[in-house]
Order: C-alpha cells, then sequence, then structure tokens
C-alpha cells in the first residue's frame, strides 16, 4: 500500500521538479542573451575611460596601432576607400535631388508656356485662314478661274428675221441672224457642195480645186448645215467661154439652195477674181440677205458694212517661192515710181434714164468729174523734168482686158514684175467712173506691188480696197485723191527711208498673210466676217504630247556647286503644287478691243491667230499680236529699297511658274545628271522632255525623282523643231528651252526668269552670239566671238513665251522649218529672227557666263566642223525669207551684281547695273 502511495507521490514530484529546472533553464539563457552583452559592453567601455585616452583597448586607436597586421590594414584601406566613396554619393544625391527640382520647375513653366503657344497658334491659324480666304474672293473677283466657255448652238427652227425695207439697205443689224452664231459657238460655216450648182459647170476649174483644198484645211468649216452660222456659196469666177447666167434664172437657183430659207440670210456668195476683166454677173440680181463677197463693185451695188471687197485670187493652186521675192533693202530703187496701163475708154453716158442695164453697160459712159487726162499730163511732166528716174506708160503693145473706165494691165504678168522690183513706189489708178468703187484690175496692181515690195500709191480716194473696214491701209500704202497728182513727185520725194522700210515690211505682212494663197484669202474672208459679228477666234492648235511611260528611281540629289546660293534670297518660294498659268482671260474682250490692232500689227493673220488658252502678256508696245493676247503693264518688282528689291520676284503678276523643255537625242546619263540639277529649283512648273530618237528610253532606265513632274513626249522624228512645238502639257506661258548639257546654276536661272517677267516678248538667256556683214563675199556671217554686241540669244538656255512656239510651228514660212531639218542645224537662228522680226526688238543677254557646257559630256553638234559654216548658210537663206535682216545689234546686258549682293538694312537706294 506504502509502495504504491509512495509510488505515486514519487512520480509527480519528477514531474513538478523538470518543470521548475525549465522555467530555470528558460530564465538563465535569457539572462545570458540580453544581459550579459549589456554589461560586457558597458565594462569594456569603463575599463576604456579609466585607462585615459592613450590606453583604449576596444575603441579606435591613433596611429594605427590596430592596423599593424598586414590584412587588417588592407580591411582598413577599404574601410577608408568606401567612406569616401559614401560622402560623395551622397554629395551627388543632394546635387541630384537639387537638379531635379529645378527641371521640375522648369517643365511647369514649359507646360504653362506651351499651352499659351498653342492658344497663340490657333489664333495664328484662323487668321492665316481668314485672311487667304479673303484673299481668294478678292482673287475671284478679279482674276476669276475661267475655263473654256461652254459652246452653245443654234436651234434647228429657224424663226426667220423681220425684211428690210429693202435689199439695198442690208446690213448685220438687218440683215444678219446673230441668233445663229452665239459668242462661244466656235463660229462653223457649212460650205455647199459646189457639183450640186447648177452653174457648177460654167466655173472655173482653177478656182474650182482652190476653193475645195481651202476648205479642207479650215478649222471652223462644219459638215452639220443644221449647226451652222454662216453658209459659203462659191459663184464664180465663171470660164471666159461661158456666158454668165440670166439674173432672174440665177435669183432661181439661189433661192432653191436647200438652205437659203427664203431669203438667204446668213449666206456669203464668194466670188474670186482671177483676171483683171471679171465678170459682174451678180450686178442686178436680188441676193436678198445674203452677202456678197468679190472683187468688183459699183457703189449702187455695194452694201457698206455688210459686201466685202476680196482680193484678187492670183496665186490659185501654187505657193509663192519666197526666196524669188526681192529683198526690201536697200529701201531706194531704180525708179522713184512706175506706172504701166491703157485708159480704156467709154462709150456711152452712165445717167441716161431706160431699163435695168448690164453691169457693162452700165460701166459704159463718161463720169462727170474726169481727171486722167490731168493725171496724164502731170506724171508725163515729171519723167521729163529728169529730176528723178521714174518710167510711166500710157499706152501698151498687148493690154489686158478691163472694165470700161479703167486702166488696163500691160503685158504678161512676169513682165510686170521685173518693172515693179525696180520700183520703189507703183501707181494704182482708180477707175475713172467713181461709180466703180473696187475692180479687179485695182487689185491685180495692188497685189503685184505688195508682192515685190513695192509702195502702192493708190490716186482715187473714193476706191475701197480689199477688207477696207479692217485693215488699216495708210500703214501700207499712200492713198492720194486724184486733185492732188500735181503734188504727188514732192510727196513721195518727202518719205524718209526709215518710213518707206516700214511701209514695204507692213505691205510684205499684208500680203503673206492675207492674199498669197488661196488659203489666205479663204481664211481671211472668213476672219472677216467673224470679227465684224465679234465671235472670239477658235483656241490655238497645241500639239498633242505622246507620252513614254518611264518609271522613277532613287530621290535625286542635290549638287552643291549647281544649288547652293549661299546667302542669296531667291524670292517668295511658292509652296503650292506646280501653278499652271490662267487660262482664257481674255477671249472676247480681246475680238471686241482688238481689233485693228490685230489686223494691222500681227505677225501672222487674225484669222491664223485664234485664242490661245495661255493668254500672252506683253508689253502694248510690242508688236506682237493674236487673239486672246493679255496685254499688261511691266514693272520692276514692289519697288522700294533695295532689299525688297532683292526679296522681290520681278514684274506684276503675283504668281508665275515656268516649264523646262529639254531636247535629248541618246544620251541618258547626260540627260539623267541635268535632270538631276533641277531638283529643288524653286518656281519650276514641271519638266518635258522631247525624246528626239526614234529609239525608246532603256527599260531599265531609272529616271531622278525631282518632286516635280517629268513628262518624256514621243516625237515622230528627228527634228530640232520638235525643241519649239506647242506641247499641250506645257501649261505656262514661260518656257526655258534648255541642252541636256547645259550646266546653269539656280540663282542663274532664277535670275533669268526675273528678268524674263519683266520683258515678256523677249527671248531672255545666256549665250549671246551676234551676225556681221562680209564685205569681201558680200553675205552675212554668223559669229561666237566674244563681244560687246549681240544680236542673238541662243535657245539652249534661255527663255521666251509660249505662244512664240505657236508661231514657229504653224505661222513662221515652211522654208524655214525645212531648212533646219535638212543641216539639223539653225533652229535657234530662226527662233531669233521670228521674235526680232515680230517685236523689232533685240534679245536680252543676263549675266556675263560666256560658256555653261558640261565639260565632260559627249560630242555635240556644235563640235562638228561644218557647224559654223551651216549656220552661215542659214542665216542667209532666212534673210533671203524675210526679205530683211530682222536681227537687231545690242550692247545692253543685265547683271546679277546686285542680285547677289547682300543689302543692309538701312540702305535704301538700288542701283542698276548694266
Amino acid at each position: 500500500m506504502q509502495r504504491n502511495g509512495g509510488g505515486a507521490g514519487a512520480g509527480g514530484q519528477p514531474w513538478l521538479l523538470r518543470r521548475v529546472r525549465l522555467t530555470w533553464l528558460s530564465f538563465m539563457l535569457f539572462f545570458i542573451l540580453v544581459f550579459f552583452p549589456l554589461i560586457a559592453h558597458y565594462y569594456l567601455t569603463t575599463i576604456d575611460e579609466a585607462g585615459g585616452p592613450e590606453k583604449h583597448i576596444f575603441g579606435p586607436r591613433p596611429g594605427g596601432e590596430l592596423c599593424e597586421a598586414k590584412h587588417v590594414q588592407d580591411l582598413c584601406r577599404i574601410r577608408e576607400s568606401v567612406s569616401e566613396e559614401l560622402l560623395q554619393l551622397e554629395a551627388k544625391r543632394q546635387e541630384l535631388n537639387g537638379e531635379i527640382s529645378r527641371l521640375n520647375m522648369r517643365i511647369e513653366a514649359c507646360k504653362r508656356s506651351i499651352d499659351s503657344a498653342k492658344q497663340d497658334l490657333l489664333q495664328l491659324k484662323n487668321v492665316i485662314s481668314q485672311t487667304e480666304h479673303s484673299y481668294k474672293e478678292l482673287m475671284a473677283q478679279n482674276q476669276p478661274k475661267l475655263s473654256l466657255p461652254v459652246r452653245l448652238l443654234p436651234d434647228k427652227e429657224d424663226p426667220g428675221l423681220p425684211p428690210p425695207k429693202s435689199a439695198r439697205s442690208c446690213r448685220l443689224r438687218s440683215c444678219f441672224d446673230y441668233a445663229r452664231c452665239p459668242l462661244t459657238s466656235g463660229f462653223p460655216v457649212y460650205v455647199y457642195d459646189t457639183a450640186s450648182y447648177p452653174w457648177a459647170d460654167f466655173i472655173d476649174p482653177l478656182v474650182k480645186q482652190a476653193f475645195a483644198a481651202s476648205v479642207k484645211s479650215n478649222i471652223y468649216i462644219t459638215d452639220n448645215p443644221s449647226i451652222a452660222c454662216l453658209y459659203l456659196v462659191l459663184v464664180g469666177e465663171l470660164q471666159e467661154s461661158s456666158p454668165p447666167p440670166p439674173p432672174s434664172d440665177l435669183e432661181k437657183q439661189l433661192k432653191a439652195l436647200p438652205y437659203w430659207r427664203s431669203d438667204g440670210h446668213n449666206h456669203v456668195l464668194v466670188h474670186f477674181s482671177r483676171k483683171s476683166m471679171t465678170q459682174n454677173f451678180l450686178y442686178n440680181v436680188s441676193t436678198g440677205r445674203a452677202a456678197v463677197a468679190q472683187s468688183t463693185f459699183l457703189e449702187q451695188q455695194y452694201r457698206e458694212g455688210f459686201d466685202l471687197v476680196v482680193s484678187p485670187l492670183v496665186h490659185a493652186l501654187s505657193e509663192p517661192n519666197f526666196l524669188e521675192v526681192p529683198p526690201q533693202v536697200p529701201v531706194k530703187r531704180k525708179y522713184l515710181f512706175t506706172f504701166q496701163g491703157e485708159r480704156v475708154e467709154s462709150l456711152r453716158s452712165s445717167l441716161q434714164e431706160g431699163p435695168p442695164q448690164t453691169f457693162e453697160e452700165e460701166m459704159e459712159g463718161d463720169p462727170p468729174a474726169d481727171y486722167d487726162d490731168r493725171i496724164i499730163g502731170t506724171l508725163k511732166a515729171v519723167q521729163d523734168s529728169h529730176l528723178d528716174q521714174v518710167l510711166v506708160e500710157f499706152t501698151c503693145k498687148n493690154p489686158r482686158p478691163s472694165l470700161p473706165t479703167e486702166w488696163a494691165l500691160c503685158g504678161e504678168r512676169e513682165d510686170r514684175l521685173e518693172v515693179l522690183k525696180v520700183s520703189t513706189f507703183g501707181l494704182v489708178i482708180a477707175p475713172g467712173d467713181g461709180q466703180l468703187v473696187a475692180s479687179a484690175g485695182c487689185g491685180m496692181r495692188l497685189f503685184e506691188a505688195l508682192e515685190v515690195g513695192t509702195i502702192p500709191v493708190v490716186l482715187g480716194d473714193h476706191s475701197r480696197l480689199p477688207y477696207h473696214q479692217l485693215i488699216r491701209w495708210s500703214e501700207a500704202a499712200i492713198i492720194v485723191p486724184k486733185p492732188r497728182v500735181t503734188e504727188l513727185h514732192f510727196l513721195l520725194r518727202s518719205l524718209s527711208d526709215n518710213d518707206m522700210l516700214a511701209m514695204r515690211r507692213q505691205g510684205r505682212f499684208l500680203w503673206e498673210t492675207y492674199f498669197s494663197t488661196s488659203e489666205n484669202v479663204l481664211n481671211t474672208l472668213l476672219a472677216c466676217i467673224r470679227t465684224s459679228i465679234q465671235v472670239p477666234a477658235a483656241p490655238i492648235k497645241e500639239e498633242p504630247a505622246h507620252e513614254i511611260p518611264h518609271k522613277a528611281g532613287k530621290l535625286a540629289g542635290t549638287d552643291a556647286n549647281l544649288a547652293d546660293n549661299g546667302d542669296l534670297d531667291l524670292g517668295p518660294v511658292e509652296t503650292e503644287p506646280p501653278y499652271a498659268s490662267p487660262r482664257f482671260l481674255r477671249n472676247f474682250t480681246y475680238t471686241a478691243s482688238e481689233t485693228y490692232r490685230a489686223w494691222n500689227r500681227a505677225p501672222g493673220p487674225f484669222h491664223l491667230f485664234p485664242h490661245t488658252p495661255l493668254d500672252p502678256v506683253l508689253p502694248s508696245e510690242a508688236k506682237f499680236l493674236g487673239s486672246g493676247t493679255g496685254f499688261r503693264p511691266i514693272g520692276g518688282g514692289t519697288g522700294g529699297s533695295g532689299k525688297e528689291f532683292q526679296a522681290a520676284l520681278g514684274g506684276n503678276v503675283p504668281r508665275e511658274q515656268f516649264t523646262v523643255v529639254m531636247l535629248t537625242y541618246e544620251r541618258e546619263e547626260v540627260l539623267m545628271n541635268s535632270l538631276e540639277r533641277l531638283n529643288g529649283l524653286p518656281y519650276l512648273n514641271k519638266v518635258v522632255v522631247v525624246w528626239n530618237s526614234p529609239k525608246p528610253p532603256s527599260d531599265d532606265l531609272l529616271w531622278p525623282d525631282i518632286g516635280l513632274p517629268i513628262v518624256v513626249v514621243r516625237t515622230e522624228k528627228n527634228s530640232l523643231n520638235n525643241r519649239f512645238l506647242p506641247w499641250d502639257v506645257v501649261e505656262t506661258e514661260a518656257i526655258l528651252s534648255i541642252d541636256d548639257d547645259a550646266h546653269l546654276r539656280h540663282d542663274e536661272i532664277m535670275f533669268g526668269f526675273r528678268v524674263w517677267r519683266e520683258a515678256r516678248d523677249r527671248i531672255v538667256g545666256f549665250p549671246g552670239r551676234y551676225h556681221a556683214w562680209d564685205v569681201n563675199h558680200q553675205s552675212w556671217l554668223y559669229n561666237s566671238n566674244y563681244s560687246c554686241e549681240l544680236s542673238m540669244v541662243l535657245t539652249g538656255a534661255a527663255f521666251f513665251h509660249k505662244y512664240y512656239a505657236y508661231l514657229y510651228s504653224y505661222v513662221m514660212p515652211q522654208a524655214i522649218r525645212d531648212m533646219v531639218d535638212e543641216y539639223i542645224n539653225c533652229e535657234d537662228i530662226a527662233m531669233n529672227f521670228l521674235v526680232s522680226h515680230i517685236t523689232r526688238k533685240p534679245p536680252i543677254k543676263v549675266t556675263s557666263r560666256w560658256t555653261f557646257r558640261c565639260p565632260g559630256c559627249p560630242q555635240a553638234l556644235s563640235h562638228d566642223d561644218s557647224h559654223f559654216h551651216e549656220r552661215h548658210k542659214c542665216i542667209n537663206f532666212f534673210v533671203k525669207v524675210y526679205g530683211y535682216m530682222p536681227l537687231l545689234y545690242t550692247q545692253f546686258r543685265v547683271d546679277s551684281v546686285l542680285f547677289k549682293t547682300r543689302l543692309p538694312h538701312d540702305k535704301t537706294k538700288c542701283f542698276k547695273f548694266i
């Protein structure tokens, strides 16, 4: 029992002891881990303080006593280095914190300024937008963007016109139906088939052939009679063996025409005369409202302002040979004046009363005031005085048939021309009967005088000369009333050489333009009617460009030697896309306001100068005309100080660009280099490459990308004349003609463009040449030596107006273009001849550079030994065609000294350099 109880008690006691021991052990461990380090630290510290500052046991010791051991010294150096780096990093951190603070402040300030700038920029954009809108509105008011007018055609139903009081009182306002000819109708003309006439078999075959050939080449002819504005009926000339039809039968045949419409309004009865004794079988024929165009009119028959006096048809099917036409110089010839003719006496009085008579019967009478006897006596007295050498003959061995009271022509035409070639003046004596206001005989004399360069002297102011409504004959002929025949000799001797040369040149222009060929005669007839009813001419013919597809390569670089302009300001560079010159600005106003100017001073016929879509902007004093020509004053920049002049583009046209036309022939590498040099050129609209080779470009050829269109045009044949074709892809008035091997800097091109803008009627370029007279060989020479004088600027690097390309290709005599094709040379000389002939002004040379050729390019045509010999021949040939030397000398040059000078802000004067 005790053992069990004691065992139980003993068993509980060890458990308690173990719990007490565990608690004690935990306390001891806590004491050792916590309090023992504290006590030891305190004790050690106390020992260091008690031993004095020099007896530190555990603290830092001076002199590195603790670092006496080698490994301890390394640790100490590392410690010191780390401590120093930590100090530097701390200083750097503090510095960066300060910089970050400052940058944060600047960022906040920039944010505030950006917000303010955005507001200002938005306001500026609004102001610019409003300004652009206002500018466009202003430009739209002054220069609206026009296009080709919509063509309006007449109605098929003809309402008819109220009948005039009498057929003799017909005028355009009363007998012409304007409703069939709207201003934008294009002036369609319908020509009746000559073979369908009842009298067709009696018409002269040469006249019919010439008329048919002229009709085919006319741009106004239409095959649709329902839209026609005008209807042409060829009524003569009849053959000599064919009697004219009776007036009653002719009236019935005319009324039977399908579009006569009872009164024949808007019809023109055309009678071309090839003989001096023409049959005026329309006399006493009632033509209703149809106009009559012929060479012979009686006063009772002629309706002023309605009927037309046309020139005789001398050259029916043949073209005039310009080489046979005598030159216009020297001014004075062997004879002062000449006249050969025989008077046809009258048989009966023209004042008798009776039934209607034929034209010949009406003319058989003595006029009430006949000065022919006085004329004969006066001219014979001048001849007998021997003051001047004159030739007058009043009897003929073989007189040509002529009308009564008219002076008959003597002998054959060739004999008469030989006399006129040595005559300064040629007399044209009007018929003795004043009722004969126009006659084919006088027309023949006038034509022959103009053909050989003889100045016509018309005795008789009552005579109606061809197209007198529009041609100012006083500029080409001397018109003297018959009572002044006694003063004629004094009058002719008083004219200066300059005046006579000007009249001779104007007469040559009239003959060549209006009378020389059957085509010109018909075109002049239609142009006269079209001008009278104020219908604008058709647009000029532009050459369609057949483009050769090509692919562009890499972006073209810029040659620093050619494009680097330094500090030179080239002017306000256009930031807009390529800008074409304005078109169709003067379609109607030119026809209405420039009528006499166009007919009397144009370089070609008014009808051959239809409205150009690109209105030429030329000075009004230039004798350069063509329908649609816009004459605007010329001037120099914006004026003001020299710096403002330097910054201005020049001229008074606010916006303008130019087109580069480059002719090339199988020199691809040279061409690519030349195109690359145009990269970045200001005011360049596009580049037109005239591919003159029959072989197309290589398929793998990569064309440079200059940022502007490059149009490659395929030509039909290898001809230097292709350089001046008026290509339809050229949309600017200014053309820069440049060879593919020409080297020009951008500043030189820009300077030339500025000069051209102020002399738009001239050739403005870089290489100057001149012509000279060879006394030994009595001929003209082409000279390329350096000289102060020049008369030509080669078109291998020159600006000219696009309108001259039209004149060169379609108006200039074909013989000149044939000469260019024969020699493959001289096209630049031909253009200089043309422009000088039209304007009577020399070209303008810019800059002082003499050579601009590519030094490493393949050999050009100008390097051939025969090059200069051919150019000598060309000049002399062109002089024969024109009849005189049109080139003019000049020592004027436009240098770029001021153009390249940086002017200070305080300079207010501008100097001009020559």
